[in-house]
């Protein structure tokens, strides 16, 4: 693996791209950890020989969008709880751990325990204290 000189922030933690050095293109996917990134190559093909250099490296997905999805949200509604107590990077952890379900019954539980880890809301809508 490759380990970046900068953690690449505001994309998916784990996520495929193609990283141009020395005018070849490597297949690489990428993850993203707390505070690191790191590459690794896909295709069989060997990392250039030198054991630093620059290159470009290029993403084909979108910056990842740090907004609870529909159903995160519906299931904190409906059990009163408040999502908006996450900060960023609470947020980007949950929906990672969201995200990555491979069933929807898994996706459903995942939400569950995210949810019940929330502060609940009081009647008028203010967060309860803990």
């Amino acid at each position: 693996m490759l380990v970046l000189t900068e953690r690449l922030d505001g994309y998916d933690t784990f996520l495929s791209g193609t990283l141009e050095v020395c005018g070849k293109e490597f297949a690489v996917r990428i993850l993203t950890l707390d505070d690191v990134t790191v590459l690794r190559l896909g295709g069989g093909r060997p990392w250039p020989p030198t054991t630093e250099w620059t290159g470009t490296l290029h993403l084909s997905h979108g910056a990842r969008t740090l907004s609870p999805p529909d159903d995160l949200t519906a299931l904190a509604r409906d059990r009163r709880r408040d999502l908006t107590t996450l900060d960023e990077a609470e947020l980007r952890y949950a929906l990672t751990f969201l995200g990555e379900a491979t069933t929807r019954s898994i996706r459903a539980e995942r939400a569950a325990v995210i949810v019940d880890a929330l502060p609940a809301l009081s009647n008028d809508g203010s967060v309860r204290p803990s």
